[in-house]
């Protein structure tokens, strides 16, 4: 039988690589190898997994050193030779083996004014948004993200400097910040205007590359650019 051969991070931030061989299969996705070393090798491999379809981005991992969703992530497309590594997400508190905690991120979500905040109230009838309106048409562009965590992962910005608030963060501001059901726009351009906002971005583009989802939070953090330093000319900021 074919055998693959695997290197899985084990431990905290202090831990390190151990190997393990896995069967080598047809149509074997990531998520696949790491489940069977977890129920056939060792059960005390930690990991996180979900709906295994690509819809919840709970198996998000890095994989040979980049960022990806293991269940869609086929290992005949990614090994090298008979080898791969795999290893928590990088830009995040390791909890244990691959399991990463998340609440940085999903924090800077919240520094980032990432809540719909409703001009109106249950007693007001239905907003009307047209579909083909230029704003309508900017938000549907980011409005897919499922949080995941490969855009922040993929960031060398968020590498260099932890208080930067991420991609994710700034395209789901941008989301908002074209909705025009919402209405805290001004306080959410003034929460992405600092130093760990918008402007930090450096355009490297690993986000928008390695997005599971085809989203573009380049764009989406150039037009948060544009429309911070619109604000703060007409002097809203």
């Amino acid at each position: 039988m074919n055998m693959l051969q695997v290197s899985v991070w084990r431990g905290a931030a202090s831990g390190g690589y151990r190997a393990y061989d896995v069967p080598r299969e047809e149509s074997q996705s990531v998520l696949d190898v790491v489940t069977y070393i977890q129920r056939s090798i060792d059960p005390t491999l930690a990991y996180r997994f979900a709906c295994r379809v690509g819809m919840c981005g709970a198996c998000a991992m890095t994989v040979n050193g980049v960022a990806r969703w293991t269940c869609r992530t086929h290992v005949a497309k990614v090994a090298k030779g008979n080898a791969i590594q795999i290893a928590p997400l990088a830009n995040l508190p390791v909890v244990k083996d691959l399991v990463t905690d998340m609440r940085e991120f999903f924090d800077k979500w919240a520094r980032a004014r990432g809540q719909f905040a409703p001009r109106s109230t249950r007693k007001d009838d239905f907003a009307r948004v047209a579909s083909g309106s230029p704003e309508r048409v900017a938000a549907n562009a980011g409005i897919e993200c499922i949080g995941c965590a490969v855009c922040y992962a993929s960031c060398d910005v968020v590498s260099w400097n932890p208080d930067y608030l991420g991609p994710a963060a700034l395209n789901r501001a941008w989301t908002l910040v074209n909705d025009v059901r919402d209405g805290a726009r001004g306080e959410r351009l003034a929460a992405v205007a600092g130093d760990a906002g918008c402007h930090a971005c450096h355009t490297h583009l690993s986000c928008s590359e390695r997005c599971p989802k085809n989203i573009t939070p380049t764009a989406s953090i150039a037009g948060l650019k544009r429309a911070v330093a619109l604000a703060a000319w007409k002097g809203e900021l």
